[in-house]
């Protein structure tokens, strides 16, 4: 009895001997999961991923909690949702939901600003091959790119699945980082001039018909061009359809509240699982957050040269500002082309043209997602 006594005693004190010993690493991340919480709480920065991604990065970085290992909470959500890719799915039906694309139908030319958006992601590919980063592990490092995070979860959990979590946290972060990120690059490129244009009012006159049609024919569009992003697409126009056929509000509003938030619950303690402090802290992290850095500032640097392009071509009717939003980091980067565009001339309201670029940015990064994994697979590597 008292030598069971004695062996549970020094069962209590064996996770406070390892973090002495061998937990260095564990120590580091116990301290980034205590700065994404502080970040999600008392600064608001993506609180619904920070703070479940860094309570899940505390949870496995206390030593023999085997909360990763097989038959463990954080194990268990992992194969649950993000090994077949699931919960990024269901979130994007919840974005579908969400997303109204009247505004981009409205401008249709406005999806042009969301491929230019997308430039970064092809540079940090031809960036991470060069650093000698395996393919499949490449175009998962670039798809950061996208400034999307159900993008990234989905390629890095398919074809990546060691880098999920510095690729996930890379990506939440900088599309928190944005309005920090983008507008010295906005002023850097464009005139004094430039950043006044006002843009005419954009008209209302897209039909409920074309409307209810769009979800279908981008779906077959991009399932005969990228059949391998068809999850990506068909997911985010299901939600849209179920908004736009107004038949389905009860599964329209679960999608974008209910389940939504369910899943961004597992998925972030999931992510923050993959954050142990032994095979999270490496050489490499720190080149994949470089590289999102860089992929995020050349995609808002090619949406704005891109913008302009278009200025000139119209004879300055375009301001170059909304290139910006072509990015997929919705809504955010649509507002900070707003107060970017009001702090060089108050009355100048650009927000619904850069909504209509970051619509066409949102569909730009599934595009550009799906067009990588199906060269891949024409190419047999997937």
């Amino acid at each position: 009895m008292i030598d069971s006594i004695v062996a549970g005693l020094s069962g209590l004190g064996a996770g406070a001997s390892y973090l002495f010993t061998q937990g260095g690493p564990n120590v580091i991340m116990l301290a980034i999961g205590g700065t994404l919480l502080y970040l999600g709480v008392k600064k608001q920065v993506e609180p619904l991923l920070l703070v479940p991604i860094g309570f899940g990065c505390v949870l496995v970085n206390i030593p023999l909690s085997d909360l990763a290992d097989s038959g463990g909470l954080l194990r268990i959500l992992y194969d649950m949702g993000i090994s077949n890719e699931l919960f990024p799915l269901l979130i994007f039906v919840g974005i579908g939901a969400m997303i109204d694309f009247g505004v981009l139908l409205e401008n249709p030319r406005s999806l042009l600003f969301g491929a230019a958006g997308q430039f970064g992601i092809f540079l940090t590919l031809l960036l991470a091959l060069a650093l000698g980063f395996p393919a499949l592990e490449a175009v998962s490092i670039a798809i950061i790119g996208a400034c999307d995070g159900p993008t990234a979860i989905y390629v890095a959990s398919q074809y990546a699945p060691q880098l999920l979590g510095p690729i996930s946290v890379a990506a939440y972060s900088y599309m928190a980082l944005v309005p920090i990120i983008q507008p010295p690059i906005m002023k850097a490129l464009t005139t004094p001039k430039e950043r006044v244009v006002r843009m005419a009012a954009i008209k209302k006159s897209v039909s409920p018909q074309t409307r209810l049609l769009f979800p279908i024919v981008v779906t077959l569009v991009t399932g005969l061009i990228a059949p391998k992003g068809l999850p990506l697409m068909g997911t985010i126009m299901l939600g849209n359809f179920m908004r736009e056929c107004a038949v389905v509000a009860r599964l329209q509003k679960a999608s974008e509240n209910e389940i939504a938030n369910v899943v961004t619950l597992f998925l972030g303690l999931a992510i923050g699982g993959t954050m142990e402090g032994h095979a999270f802290l490496k050489p490499q992290t720190l080149a994949i957050f470089g590289m999102g850095f860089v992929a995020i500032c050349v995609d808002t640097a090619a949406g704005v040269l891109f913008g302009k392009l278009v200025c000139w071509a119209s004879g300055g009717k375009v301001n170059p500002l909304i290139g910006a939003a072509g990015i997929s980091a919705f809504p955010m980067a649509a507002r900070v082309v707003q107060v970017q565009g009001q702090r060089y001339d108050k009355k100048n309201h650009l927000l619904m043209h850069a909504a209509g670029a970051n619509t066409g940015g949102q569909i730009g990064s599934v595009v550009a997602a799906a067009v990588m994994l199906s060269v891949l697979k024409g190419m047999g590597m997937i």
